[in-house]
């Protein structure tokens, strides 16, 4: 009978001890599921960070390479309106030398074509101002 209450004892002390480490366990599994959580919350939000500065950096290179491609746009569309001026004052020239060689030309005619080339040479000194700058800031 001693022996029978002696386990009988034996088991409660061992249940009762049992069952207040498993209330702990579960205030410390508790803490660290809290804690866990908390660790996954800030990595979450590091990596939002993360993908937010790459995203930016992508759109940042995106703006430069799109204003590359319009600084470049811009400088040959200057060439082109130099050259085209150009011919333009080459043709004019070369219909004035006729003109004169043969007499065609009243002396208002002459006037308005050397307007016509001054007026083109002013701008092209303006277009050849404007495309230096295009190609310093380059």
């Amino acid at each position: 009978m001693k022996q029978v209450m002696f386990t009988l004892l034996l088991l409660i002390a061992v249940q009762v001890s049992s069952a207040q480490t498993v209330v702990k366990s579960a205030s410390e599994i508790e803490q660290e599921a809290a804690a866990e959580r908390a660790a996954v919350i800030k990595k979450v939000e590091k990596e939002k960070k993360e993908a937010a500065k790459k995203e930016k950096k992508v759109k940042k290179e995106a703006k430069k390479e799109k204003e590359a491609a319009k600084l470049k746009k811009n400088i040959s569309t200057k060439e082109k309106a130099i050259a085209k001026n150009e011919r333009k004052i080459e043709s004019i020239q070369g219909k004035l030398e006729k003109g004169k060689l043969k007499g065609k030309l009243s002396p208002v005619d002459i006037e308005k074509m050397e307007a016509k080339t001054v007026k083109l040479k002013s701008t092209i000194a303006k277009d050849k101002e404007k495309l230096g700058k295009l190609n310093k800031s380059r």
